[in-house]
């Protein structure tokens, strides 16, 4: 869940009471607060932490319900063989827009990326409900992945700069807890607006839902974290060298998502050059040190792309397995991890807690070591006589170590930046998430095909696929080496202190 974060299981519905405290109240008064203000629904916070939340919460229902339509939009539009540009699209996209909105909001504040952001995120998801080819409709989804990259970021420097540390926690672990509902409501909205008006409803309508979150939270974000971060400094340049690196990383991991699509010896070719423009480019974009667990920060940028990785990776198979090998409907496959969202969100809330906060290198190698279980223990249903539901508590486990996990390397990122590098380093996490995912996904696509397992070109492709011949090695062949890329991350995760 890249916050661009998004959650691919169905949810079902659960009393989110307690992971939805933290947006209530914080328990401590944070270091800048006045007595009395209260948490992040104080006085002092409460526009902006409301308008910051229905932007995050736009996010999440936009996920959980354009997935649902994109398959029949493709096949309306004839891209059926076009269907997985539709995702890299996205991905690519956004992965520039990181960068370019770290530089921004540490030029001249998060309100300019952020609103442009928004913007762009819209106009995307009115471009594809209205194209009539299947290239318009990708086109849609890169403009809106712009936007989607300069919204992520520029949250991360909104937190950074109008939330003391002591509530950044808290307002974290509402961000988690918004995507719980769309993932309830979203699958089913989106699959209802589809059959009954047409999937271009899904995207055109969704547009509507921003104007709240651009009504409430522009406003208190100029009076609260506009600006560069020092007023009295001079104004920082665009980096133009981080500009071409941003550039360099999406070209090559576009490259390396077509070449992982179509296993013939002449994809080798477009492997190599994603390989030469991306390699030099994640070297100049990410903390020095990262890719050796450098202590501290670069620790902290690499534990993010090895869980997000690890688990988005294994999770694309799960619903795959459960129909090829079980015999579940689709239905039944999704609903396996439908409570996933709910201890996903209940992980980030139990990291906001003050009296955790002494243990929180514990509590994330803690969360890592359950992510790893749950992606050994899913493979285990390939035998007939043990019972489908273990998949669905192993999961769950699964995603409360994902939220302990995810929402921590958040809260360490802000807390280990100085507030001018706040944006740089925000998009270096976001980074490292967003290319770690398609680097595993490929990698796991890849050694399943060859197993016998079939083509893999994306999330929602993977049940439509069918694969009915796979075989069970090819599924062993993707969960086992995720489970030992979670273990690594069991080590990177004692790394983060930097003492």
């Amino acid at each position: 869940m890249t916050a661009l974060d998004p959650r691919d299981a169905d949810v079902a519905p659960a009393d989110i009471s307690a992971v939805a405290d933290p947006l209530r109240k914080s328990p401590a008064l944070g270091r800048g607060d006045a007595p009395g203000q209260g948490g992040v629904l104080g006085p002092q916070h409460r526009a902006l932490s409301i308008g910051i939340v229905s932007v995050v919460l736009l996010i999440a229902f936009e996920a959980t319900a354009v997935g649902t339509a994109m398959p029949v939009a493709a096949r309306e539009l004839h891209g059926i063989p076009l269907y997985a540009f539709a995702f890299s699209a996205y991905f690519t996209t956004s992965l520039f827009a990181m960068v370019l909105s770290g530089q921004w909001a540490d030029r001249s504040g998060p309100l300019a990326p952020l609103a442009t952001g928004i913007s762009a995120f819209g106009a995307g998801l009115l471009l594809s409900g209205t194209a009539g080819t299947m290239w318009l409709f990708i086109l849609g989804r890169a403009v809106q992945g712009l936007g989607g990259g300069l919204v992520i970021v520029a949250l991360y420097v909104v937190v950074s700069r109008a939330y003391p540390e002591r509530l950044r926690p808290s307002i974290m672990a509402a961000f988690a807890a918004s995507w719980v509902i769309p993932s309830v409501v979203g699958p089913l909205a989106s699959g209802t607006v589809t059959e009954h008006l047409g999937w271009r409803w899904v995207f055109i309508g969704i547009p509507v839902l921003v104007v709240l979150p651009l009504a409430l939270a522009l406003p208190a974000i100029r009076r609260k974290a506009s600006g560069p971060a020092d007023a009295d400094g001079p104004v920082p340049s665009f980096d133009r060298r981080r500009i071409r690196l941003a550039l360099g990383i999406s070209l090559g991991a576009g490259l390396l998502q077509y070449a992982g699509q179509d296993l013939r010896w002449l994809s080798l070719l477009p492997a190599l050059a994603g390989a030469a423009f991306l390699v030099p480019a994640v070297l100049g974009l990410l903390p020095h040190g990262t890719w050796r667990a450098a202590r501290g920060l670069p620790s902290v940028v690499l534990l993010r792309g090895v869980a997000a990785g690890a688990f988005i990776a294994a999770e694309s198979f799960v619903p795959l397995m459960l129909v090829t090998q079980r015999g579940l409907s689709p239905t039944m496959a999704g609903l396996s991890l439908a409570v996933g969202g709910a201890t996903w969100a209940l992980g980030s809330y139990v990291q906001s807690r003050p009296r955790l906060e002494p243990y929180r290198e514990r509590l994330m190698a803690g969360g890592m070591v359950l992510v790893a279980l749950s992606i050994a223990t899913v493979p285990s249903v390939l035998v007939e006589s043990v019972p489908v539901w273990i998949v669905a508590v192993a999961w769950a486990f699964g995603c409360l170590g994902m939220g302990a996990v995810i929402a921590s390397t958040s809260v360490l990122l802000l807390k280990l930046s100085a507030p001018e590098e706040a944006g740089a380093n925000s998009a270096a996490l976001q980074i490292s998430d967003g290319l770690s995912n398609v680097l595993l996904l490929a990698a796991g696509g890849a050694a399943f095909a060859a197993l016998g397992g079939g083509a893999v070109g994306g999330h929602a492709s993977l049940a439509a696929s069918g694969a009915a011949g796979s075989h069970p090695a090819a599924f062993a062949a993707v969960f086992l080496p995720m489970a030992a890329v979670a273990l690594v991350g069991v080590w990177v995760a004692t790394r983060i202190r930097t003492h």
